[in-house]
């Protein structure tokens, strides 16, 4: 057994597989919005949000930006605290399975519940951090010895 701030290799591994498969979630999202920037601002007005436009913008730069943060595993408990934060606000907003009925009721449900899964997996980030393999790591300073 291990102590609690020390990590074995398949921990570190699987730290950053976890890491990156969220980070792919987002960053190609990001990215597609900023192509499609008219049709996503469209989109968020459709829903009856107001300043469609800056909404947008709000989710380019939470999943683009936030998402490239934990892809390098910078700041990845900052990054996964405010795409927690993003995907529990705008799941309701735009999968609102209460309110449709047949198929597309049980596709909506689908997308609030992956949803919901992936705020759970960035709040375990939040809770343990990057691992060893992230830039945090590599930039924090070393441990200070505790004296008895």
């Amino acid at each position: 057994m291990t102590p609690l701030n020390v990590t074995t290799p398949a921990q570190d591994t699987l730290a950053l597989i976890g890491r990156l498969l969220v980070a792919y979630m987002f960053v190609p999202s990001g990215f597609g919005k900023i192509a499609g920037f008219a049709g996503v601002a469209g989109y968020i007005a459709s829903k009856g949000v107001p300043l469609p436009e800056v909404c947008a913008a709000i989710a380019i730069a939470a999943e683009l930006g936030l998402g490239l943060l934990l892809l390098a595993g910078w700041q990845a408990r900052w990054a996964a605290l405010g795409l927690a934060i993003f995907v529990a606000v705008i799941t309701p907003i735009f999968h609102n399975y209460w309110a449709l009925a047949g198929a597309q009721q049980l596709v909506q449900k689908q997308a609030f519940d992956k949803n919901a899964a992936i705020v759970g997996g960035l709040l375990a980030l939040v809770a343990f951090g990057a691992g060893r393999w992230s830039l945090d790591r590599r930039l924090a300073p070393a441990p200070r010895p505790v004296r008895a």
